[in-house]
């Protein structure tokens, strides 16, 4: 039994010093075990319900509320939103969630993104979204997203995986893990290839894991490296008229973003006393991406100089662009100009976070305390160019060789330096009060700091720095045996980033792979979350029931320009977001019913003026009024997941339902325009053990093929004629969702 504790405690990332003697623990955020009777876990077996492993719909099937929303179209780039706030892989997202990987901070430095395609899948053990606590750093405005992996006892042997489905889709992985829970060692690699159900819009993958683990006793160190490569195919929204006329079909192409990373974990510990323990995490770490995007522009023949290009602005062509200084001459020869963009971001980081673990049984209950403090520092080099393109029949972009700039400065080449720090300290308390009441509660001081060095001149030059002190607390009690209560206040933040910093100016705007123009200040983002709730066990069933509310200052939105394809940053007052969720999972004799419904109201709470051009709604200057009480885009209502399976003696079928409500489209913060569709969709889900070792595993998502979208925007088409959809003008525009998809794959183990 004992032995089991154990187990699951480091499954679950608990500091509990107890198990110190038998095996390291992995601590897997500042703090320790924070919150784990609160969090909601993604198990192995969650993690492997589908043909293949996949993190972020694993956390969709499982977690209340939790959505994915794909606005590029590609899987490895999914905005993972939960309660109003995101962790996504695109600058610009309204990102609210701190991410952990084995304790360390895995939001990247630059822009707080979030890099599904080089999280080390095949090696995760499992994952927990906790609530709102401060001391789980900056970003965790609506909680944290936390990631453990495997280790050479946890997943011994010898195991491969392979798998394939009816788009094309090829992959596998394949690890070793030796050794015992005083010495061991694993090492995991993956590999894939998809061609992707979209036109053009294939994505290669591969990644590789090692992980050392060294227990003696009274002291023990792990050491970990993950690296990987990806190069992603994102071709983004498509006009609804053109998808009703093919599903498959892109707007413009390409949009492709390549990704080397690499991070090295070094983490010592060494017990203090009978109850306590000390543990250093160090790591270090390398982030490489390029991107190219050809989209369209506003360019045509200036009014004042026919014979010159010129940069369009509400319809008028009054700025000439030049190439090397020099005017750019109209060309006759191309119908319909574009504008090709590349970006390069180079960061390198590293930080460490040294903490006390303390743990003592009393005659009330388990008594906790956590000392500890982080550092991170980080340097970015990011350099943007334009280049000249031509809009092809089929809408692709072909770069003509020249790299424009506009008169004005509203389209310039970026070379700027940005470097980062964060120092934190942090508390946090577990004490019982009587054998049912215990109270819990955390502090987190932090000052972070951002400075910006340009390389071409000095416009982007700034300094800003943020501190802040946030707390919390909470108070748990048992009412029975088997049914606990909570409730708890807590105050977190988010600093504004390197790329919003230097993009939020309005008569500046950025393009998406340039956040680079001006440097007016933002300020930080805080939020004061309330919770209560109540779970319980009853034989068979275990259920939940949560109430929340997170109240936001000094929120930042991307929104955008007159200008086609920029945009640019800003604090646009107060938020409310607030919600109920509800769980219950029943088990008994092989069959499992479960259900999980999360309403979600999220709404502004200061009425504003906010450009978006493309809204049909929008007056002539292309401005939308927003009112107090709008609800926010992109973030749905209702979210309900339904599943039901019966699994025996080497075998398990299951069918699941994901259903979501009408989201309003992110650029009608004025709810003006009808919000996009509700959708349900089936997957069905099954594995049999074909021989020793040897299984197979299937899953058809979208069983009954159908067409729905994880979000929506509006889209300038009045320039562009769609070959698919003739006269089209419907600026509405959708991420759609993945038709039927059949993958199977085969597992073994030695």
């Amino acid at each position: 039994m004992r032995k089991s504790a154990c187990i699951v405690a480091g499954l679950l990332a608990s500091a509990a010093p107890l198990c110190a003697q038998e095996a390291p623990i992995i601590v897997t955020a500042p703090g320790g075990g924070i919150d784990l009777d609160e969090a909601r876990t993604v198990d192995p077996k969650a993690l492997d319900a589908a043909g293949k492993r996949d993190l972020a719909r694993a956390l969709e099937r499982t977690v209340s509320g939790l959505t994915l929303a794909e606005s590029t179209g590609n899987p490895w780039q999914a905005a993972i939103t939960w309660r109003g706030f995101s962790a996504s892989a695109l600058q610009g997202a309204e990102q609210g969630l701190a991410v952990y990987l084995d304790g360390v901070r895995f939001n990247q430095p630059f822009g707080d993104v979030v890099l599904l395609d080089v999280v080390p899948e095949a090696a995760l053990a499992g994952a927990q979204i906790n609530e709102a606590n401060p001391v789980l750093g900056r970003n965790a405005l609506a909680g944290a997203l936390l990631l453990h992996t495997h280790d050479g006892t946890s997943l011994p042997g010898l195991r491969a995986q392979a798998d394939l489905d009816t788009v094309a889709s090829v992959g596998g992985s394949v690890s070793v893990g030796i050794g015992d829970k005083a010495d061991n060692a694993l090492i995991v690699a993956e590999a894939r290839h998809d061609e992707g159900w979209r036109v053009a819009s294939p994505s290669r993958l591969g990644r590789l894991f090692a992980k050392a683990v060294h227990g003696a006793g009274t002291w023990g160190i792990e050491v970990q490296a993950l690296a990987a490569d990806t190069d992603l195919t994102g071709n983004g929204v498509a006009p609804v008229e053109l998808l009703d006329a093919d599903w498959n079909a892109v707007f413009t192409t390409p949009d492709v973003t390549h990704t080397r990373f690499a991070r090295v974990v070094v983490a010592p510990w060494i017990a203090a006393g009978d109850t306590g323990r000390i543990e250093l995490r160090t790591h270090w770490q390398t982030l490489t991406r390029r991107s190219a995007n050809g989209d369209l522009a506003d360019f045509g023949a200036c009014e004042d100089a026919p014979g010159v290009l010129c940069l369009g602005d509400d319809g008028e062509f009054e700025e000439p662009l030049l190439a090397n200084g020099a005017p750019v001459i109209v060309d006759p020869a191309v119908d319909d100009y574009a504008v090709f963009n590349r970006g390069r971001e180079r960061t390198r980081s590293g930080g460490a976070m040294l903490q006390w673990l303390g743990k003592r049984e009393t005659d009330k209950g388990t008594r906790r305390l956590a000392l500890g403090g982080s550092w991170e520092r980080a340097r970015t080099r990011f350099v943007a160019t334009s280049e000249l393109g031509q809009l092809e029949k089929d809408r692709s972009v072909d770069g003509l060789g020249l790299l424009i700039t506009s008169q004005d400065g509203g389209i310039t080449p970026v070379d700027v330096v940005t470097r980062m720090s964060d120092l934190a300290l942090f508390v946090s308390a577990q004490v019982p009060l009587t054998r049912a009441l215990r109270v819990e509660a955390g502090a987190r001081w932090s000052r972070n700091t951002v400075r910006l060095d340009d390389r071409l001149g000095d416009a982007l030059d700034g300094s800003h720095r943020f501190s802040r002190l946030n707390l919390s607390i909470e108070f748990d009690y048992a009412l029975a045996d088997q049914v606990h209560a909570t409730a708890g206040f807590a105050m977190t933040s988010r600093n504004p980033t390197p790329a919003e910093l230097s993009c939020a100016d309005p008569d500046a705007p950025c393009t998406l792979a340039n956040f680079f123009i001006a440097d007016p200040a933002l300020k930080a983002v805080t939020a004061r979350n309330w919770h209560a709730g109540i779970s319980g066990e009853e034989g068979a069933l275990t259920w939940r029931i949560n109430g929340w509310r997170s109240n936001t200052r000094n929120d930042i939105r991307m929104i955008a320009s007159e200008v086609r394809g920029r945009a640019y940053f800003a604090n646009l007052g107060a938020g409310r977001r607030q919600g109920v969720e509800a769980s219950a999972d029943w088990k008994r004799n092989g069959w499992r019913l479960s259900v999980n419904y999360a309403f979600t109201d999220a709404r502004f709470r200061n009425g504003f003026t906010v450009s978006s051009p493309s809204n049909p709604e929008a007056d002539e200057g292309g401005l939308i009024d927003v009112e107090r009480g709008d609800r926010l885009p992109g973030v749905p209502r209702h979210a309900l997941n339904l599943y039901a399976g019966r699994a025996g003696p080497g075998w398990e079928l299951g069918l699941g339902m994901r259903a979501r409500s009408g989201q309003w489209l992110v650029g009608d913060e004025g709810n003006d325009n009808p919000p996009s569709p509700t959708y349900a969709v089936l997957d069905m889900m099954g594995r049999v053990e074909v021989a020793p070792g040897i299984e197979l595993a299937a899953e058809l998502r979208n069983v009954l093929d159908r067409h729905y979208a994880t979000m929506g925007t509006f889209s300038e088409i009045d320039e562009i004629d769609l070959a698919e959809a003739p006269g089209a003008d419907n600026p509405r525009a959708y991420a759609p969702g993945v038709p039927r998809r059949l993958t199977v794959s085969v597992r073994a183990r030695f």
